[in-house]
């Protein structure tokens, strides 16, 4: 035996070794003295239309909506009695504070949150009635977790990870184990992924006790921290994460989780932001539950993997929490028909004359029409080719793939020209709320994407840094209820003023994306 092969054999032993002490520690995790066996539920609707038998493991039904507890509780039961009267504390905006707090509060132990100041109050209020203590420091998680680091530190506390430690992973990996139980016929699990932990834990649990079954990590597309891995071969940084499905938005995947990921995931799929809001819709239509976005992730993943299977196979999803802002819905809402490929948006050119929009629904052929945006502009001193109007328009799609461009073609053939916007994120964030306004100042003038942090004190920051110095052309902002403002912004920037501008954009401290080129700016607001 060479000494590659030899090498080879004592990772192979052990990766064995440590694969038999998790599954160890999680059938032997007490999880349910405050946890529940929740419920799998058939998705009738959806299997019949997805052609395959569709279950959804139902986390939300536990004590604080998510399976965050089974990892935060499994983590305390195997602190040292010092550990516990010392306390502990962790940063968390969301459900691993929660889990953490109704842990400690049934464990008699004193437990200290770091939340940033961001966090909605209906999140900060429900740790506090678990009896946990609420510190709001920093404007970002990451400014939270910095400062829970130097507390814990200075008060001799233990930190407790959300995902990145063994217990944790453990007391997730419960969740596989009563899987198992409720549908041991199973053929593909599909588990969502931030940190890893409740992936890791589930996919240690499944392969080794049968291993056959397929095991699928699903992440949202702007935080993919675990694609961004295992295409490194390693851990490594995302430079930002998006944030709509907060309870996912982690910028690097766990090591401890990553190293159980790499050998026992078979899978990550990716969805869009419109793809996990049709999924929040499945899962209300079926169990009427309001599934937070992380929480739907991985249906939208098992429904992007249907498209494509042979069908007639036994799909899980873990439905991963439900600790919704309700604010939150009115976004899901007009996103959710694009998810499910029953909407497209376009713009389109149609004669400025009367008559042209009726003609124009003619052209539908049936077809509703679920928005239309149009402001008059006096063109008057105009050239001949401006005499078009530019329309923003919605029209509702059968649900078929190939839809979508049946209906630019047919379009395209009755002489209409049209701009696709379906998938133009600024179109649908800001644009169509939008259509009325034009300037001349096209040649000067800057476009950006910014996300403001929900904090008193966050515009007048941006009017400091920016506002004082160069004119503001344009500003849009609606709330989506989440800790993350999506706003557009518009400036008048000469060419010689270029560096200085951007350096002040650094300054500002916010995450930002240029949108000067984008073309539903080209079309409607220039």
């Amino acid at each position: 035996m060479t000494e590659v092969e030899q090498q080879a054999l004592v990772l192979a032993k052990a990766t064995q070794e440590q694969a038999l002490d998790y599954l160890r520690r999680i059938l032997l995790a007490p999880v349910y003295d405050v946890a529940i066996e929740s419920a799998l539920t058939p998705l009738t609707k959806l299997s019949s239309r997805l052609g395959n038998q569709i279950f959804l493991k139902r986390e939300d039904q536990q004590p604080v909506h998510s399976f965050k507890l089974r990892g935060a509780y499994n983590k305390l039961v195997n602190l040292s009695e010092q550990q516990c009267i010392h306390g502990v504390m962790a940063a968390s905006a969301g459900n691993h504070a929660q889990g953490l707090a109704l842990a400690a509060h049934k464990l008699g132990i004193k437990a200290t949150i770091v939340m940033p100041i961001t966090t909605p109050d209906i999140k900060v209020d429900n740790v506090r009635r678990f009896g946990a203590e609420v510190r709001l420091v920093g404007k970002s998680f990451n400014e939270a977790q910095q400062a829970s680091v130097e507390y814990a530190k200075a008060e001799d506390k233990t930190l407790i990870h959300p995902f990145d430690d063994p217990d944790v992973i453990a007391g997730q990996g419960t969740v596989a184990k009563e899987l198992l139980q409720q549908q041991p016929n199973t053929d593909v699990v599909f588990v969502p992924v931030g940190g890893g932990g409740l992936l890791a834990g589930m996919a240690v649990y499944l392969k080794q006790v049968q291993p056959n079954i397929k095991v699928i990590g699903v992440e949202a597309e702007d935080s993919a921290c675990l694609k961004a891995a295992l295409n490194a071969g390693k851990p490594v940084d995302l430079e930002q994460v998006g944030l709509f499905a907060d309870g996912v938005a982690v910028k690097r995947i766990g090591e401890h989780t990553f190293d159980l990921i790499k050998h026992y995931c078979d899978g990550v799929i990716t969805v869009s932001t419109d793809e996990i809001c049709a999924a929040i819709k499945d899962v209300f239509e079926q169990t009427r539950v309001i599934a937070e976005p992380a929480g739907a992730l991985s249906l939208a993943g098992l429904k992007k993997y249907s498209q494509s299977n042979s069908g007639n196979e036994s799909l899980v999803a873990i439905l991963s929490g439900a600790n919704m802002n309700f604010h939150t819905l009115r976004y899901i809402s007009e996103r959710c028909e694009l998810g499910e490929q029953k909407e497209a948006v376009f713009s389109v050119k149609i004669p400025e004359e009367k008559g042209s929009f009726r003609k124009f629904c003619q052209a539908l052929a049936g077809r509703v029409i679920t928005e239309f945006n149009y402001r008059y502009v006096d063109k008057a001193n105009a050239s001949e080719q401006a005499q078009q109007a530019n329309i923003f328009v919605g029209a509702r799609l059968g649900g078929d793939v190939n839809d979508r461009g049946q209906l630019i073609v047919n379009l395209q053939e009755q002489g209409y020209e049209l701009t696709d916007f379906t998938d133009n994120e600024l179109a649908k964030l800001h644009v169509r709320y939008m259509i009325g306004g034009q300037n001349t100042l096209s040649a000067q003038e800057r476009i950006f994407r910014f996300q403001f942090p929900e904090y008193p004190g966050a515009l007048e920051k941006f009017l400091d840094t920016l506002g004082e110095h160069w004119n503001i052309t344009l500003f849009h902002y609606r709330n989506h209820g989440a800790a993350f403002g999506q706003v557009l912004a518009g400036f008048e920037v000469q060419s010689s003023q270029e560096h200085e501008f951007f350096a002040h954009l650094e300054a500002l401290g916010y995450e930002w994306q240029e949108e000067t080129d984008n073309q539903a700016y080209q079309a409607f607001l220039t």
